[in-house]
């Protein structure tokens, strides 16, 4: 499998830490020399690891903000 480069541009958030250290964040990422997109994934502790996670542009990330505006979470 190829090698996946990737530059984190900016920590925006996390959103949740495991027991063992991983974190669930919300970053902006440069894949592979591309333009940085939105990024939610897990990582391990000093992000020598990663999980499976979903990558969004931002007109994604509005798009999804505006949806989890109208969700009634009470």
């Amino acid at each position: 499998m190829a090698d996946i480069k990737y530059e984190i541009k900016e920590k925006l958030g996390t959103l949740s830490e495991s027991s063992k250290g991983w974190t669930k964040e919300l970053n902006l990422i440069s894949w592979n020399g591309r333009e940085a997109k939105y990024d939610i994934r897990d990582w391990a502790p000093e992000y020598e690891k990663m999980g499976k996670g979903v990558t969004l542009s931002k007109e994604e990330l509005k798009e999804l903000r505006n949806i989890l505006n109208d969700i009634n979470l009470d």
